[in-house]
């Protein structure tokens, strides 16, 4: 098969690095890795099964580079590239072919290795979850919800050992209720409802939880969230457990969705569940398979996706509950 990339996650997948100005080009058996001079030499040292080549112009040499092979198919993403670079290279490429999500369809099924990576990267998300949570208790009330994802952001970060997969959200009270809730000036009270969702990168493999919880100070054991909150609260946790424990392979992701969006909407919040069940994890934070209820893909030995159910109701609270599993041995295993 011959394909050109441009996604860093897709050319890391190829040859084990990538930069921000590269192309990767598979030419029948051979396999080429272009960049300018600013990544040559870095290149030449952590890449593998392909040649560097150094260019000023990666589309022009690209071009060139695909010579001979001009008269047969060359799969890309249509993603990947911007009008110009597209523009130019179809005026000398006629023979492209068009392959939507070209690298993570080769990616749905992760290896032993990868799974091992989204694993330490979720463990090591766990134990920053729980330091967190332990500074909520004794130094977080009064600080602004912008300040605590800045000390998120750095737990999570282990003092420069991990990258973020994603910004994360910390989001206090009534600002939960928008699923991906930027911080505010909003200051964290006793016994105020705190959803986080976080995640490192172990390896450039990507980790993804959330945990929604009540915060009071210096004392967990004696924390009570309102009658209302907790049947919310019980109703996603229900959804999630339920979903993760009925997982198999051979599921279509639409009846993996049908699980948790029955169990949130038989107990009246089912218009307040608005986003998908879950979502593929790896070198992306976002990849296959993506488990909603339109979605066909079957559920595979080794794939690796998050199961996160949720209730929002605008101005008053947003409960989210999310983990990253793995399908081994038929069944889903959380990470």
């Amino acid at each position: 098969m011959n394909f050109i990339l441009k996604n860093e996650n897709a050319i890391y997948y190829e040859c084990g690095y990538s930069c921000d100005n590269s192309i990767f080009l598979r030419l029948g058996s051979e396999s080429f890795f272009i960049t300018d001079s600013r990544y040559t030499e870095e290149a030449k040292t952590q890449s593998r099964n392909c040649e560097v080549i150094e260019s000023d112009n990666l589309v022009k040499k690209a071009i060139e580079l695909i010579g001979s092979f001009i008269s047969e198919p060359i799969e890309y993403d249509p993603y990947d590239w911007n009008i110009l670079e597209f523009d130019e290279l179809r005026e000398k490429v006629p023979n492209l072919k068009s392959h939507k999500h070209f690298s993570k369809t080769k990616r749905i099924i992760k290896t032993a290795t990868e799974i091992e990576y989204i694993s330490t990267a979720s463990k090591y998300t766990r134990s920053a979850f729980s330091q967190f949570r332990e500074y909520l208790s004794l130094k977080g009330i009064g600080k602004r919800e912008n300040e605590l994802h800045y000390k998120m952001s750095s737990i999570l970060k282990n003092k420069g050992h991990f990258d973020l997969s994603f910004d994360p959200i910390v989001a206090i009270n009534e600002n939960s209720s928008k699923p991906h809730s930027r911080p505010t000036a909003k200051r964290l009270s006793n016994s105020d409802i705190v959803l986080v969702d976080a995640g490192i990168k172990f390896n450039r493999y990507c980790s993804d939880r959330t945990e929604t919880f009540l915060v009071q100070k210096n004392d967990y054991a004696n924390s009570q969230m309102s009658p209302k909150v907790q049947k919310i609260y019980d109703i996603v946790k229900q959804a999630h457990e339920e979903t993760i424990s009925k997982i198999k392979i051979g599921m279509k992701a639409s009846e993996v969705d049908k699980i948790a969006r029955d169990i949130i909407t038989n107990n009246g919040f089912g218009a307040n569940f608005v986003h998908s069940t879950g979502h593929g994890v790896g070198l992306d934070i976002h990849e296959f398979p993506i488990i909603s209820k339109k979605s066909d893909t079957i559920i595979e030995e080794n794939m690796v996706f998050t199961v996160e159910p949720a209730i929002y109701i605008p101005q008053f609270l947003g409960v989210r509950i999310e983990e990253t599993i793995a399908i081994k041995n038929g069944r889903a295993e959380v990470l």
